[in-house]
């Protein structure tokens, strides 16, 4: 699930740059009506840049405390994680066994 958020920013950062460097090809085009359009569009390029900062943030922070959170109970309960561990180890070989 991390790699798909990760994936999701980057693909993310990557329009941003494909757009921006769009912009930059049409500069030359004359025109107030596209200067206009131009301007909206790196307002809200900026504004997605933000967002999605906050965003990376913010998911980096939840993912330290689940993190924290999981090596704390596994600290505090080994025996109950690895009895965790082992059953969801028997789920899985039973589930690709059936495959």
């Amino acid at each position: 699930m991390e790699a798909t958020r990760e994936k999701l920013v980057s693909d993310f950062k990557t329009l941003l740059d494909d757009v921006e460097e769009l912009l930059g090809a049409t500069s030359g085009q004359a025109g107030e009506k596209a200067k206009e359009v131009r301007q909206r569009i790196e307002q809200r390029i900026d504004e997605g840049k933000k967002s999605l900062a906050d965003a990376e943030a913010l998911l980096r922070g939840k993912s330290k405390e689940a993190m924290d959170s999981a090596d704390k109970y596994v600290r505090e309960n080994p025996w109950n994680a690895i009895g965790i561990a082992a059953g969801v180890g028997l789920i899985v070989g039973l589930l690709a066994r059936r495959r």
